[in-house]
C-alpha cells in the first residue's frame, strides 16, 4: 500500500512540475521582440484587454497601462546605447521618454535623475576580455569605446576601466584549439605509460 501511495506521489509531483514548467517555458516564446512603452500617468483605463504577446495582434505586446494591460505597439529602440552615467546627477525633469522623442539617432537616456535625449555611444565588434584575478589599476582611463584606440573596447579590470583588445571568436577558437591539442598531447603521453 505504502508503494502504491508514494508512486501515485511521485506522479501528481512530476505532473505539477511539467505544467509549471511548461508555462513557464511557453511565456518565453510567446514574448514578441519589442519593448513596452512608459506608462503614462493620465491613462488610467482599468481594463485587461491581454495578459500574453500572443493575446494581440500582429507585433503588439502586451502592455501594462497603469491600472490594466492592453496591446500597444513596441517601442522600437535606436541603435547604440545609452553612454554611462556620470557621478553628478543631470537635470531632474523627464525631457523624453522613448527614443522616439530624441531627434537623429540620439536615445533617451537616464541622467542620474530624469530623461534626456544624449548621443549613443556605438559599442565596437567583440566583447571585453575575461577579467584577470588580480585587480587593475583603480582609474577610469575610459568610460566608453569611442574613448579608445583602434579596435580596442573600454573594459573593466576589477577595479576601474582601461581599454583592452576585444575577446573575438577568432581568439576564442584559436585558444580553445590550443586547449585541445595540449590535451590530446597530455592524453598520448599518458596512453603511452
Amino acid at each position: 500500500m505504502d508503494k502504491g501511495c508514494s508512486t501515485v506521489c511521485v506522479l501528481i509531483v512530476a505532473l505539477c512540475a511539467l505544467v509549471h514548467f511548461g508555462t513557464v517555458f511557453s511565456t518565453v516564446k510567446t514574448a514578441k521582440p519589442g519593448v513596452c512603452p512608459r506608462r503614462r500617468l493620465h491613462n488610467r483605463r482599468c481594463t485587461k484587454s491581454c495578459s500574453k504577446d500572443r493575446d494581440c495582434p500582429n507585433n503588439e505586446k502586451c502592455c501594462s497601462n497603469g491600472c490594466g494591460h492592453e496591446c500597444m505597439a513596441p517601442l522600437s529602440a535606436k541603435p547604440g546605447v545609452c553612454p554611462r552615467r556620470r557621478l553628478d546627477f543631470g537635470h531632474c525633469a523627464e525631457i523624453c521618454s522613448n527614443d522616439r522623442d530624441c531627434p537623429n539617432n540620439e536615445k533617451c537616456c537616464s541622467n542620474g535623475c530624469g530623461h534626456e535625449c544624449m548621443a549613443p555611444v556605438i559599442a565596437k565588434p567583440g566583447v571585453c576580455p575575461p577579467r584577470r584575478l588580480d585587480f587593475g589599476h583603480c582609474a577610469e582611463i575610459c568610460s566608453n569605446d569611442r574613448d579608445c584606440p583602434n579596435n580596442e573596447k573600454c573594459c573593466s579590470n576589477g577595479c576601474g576601466h582601461e581599454c583592452m583588445a576585444p575577446f573575438t571568436q577568432k581568439r576564442k577558437f584559436i585558444h580553445n584549439t590550443l586547449e585541445k591539442s595540449q590535451g590530446n598531447r597530455f592524453n598520448d603521453k599518458n596512453d603511452k605509460k
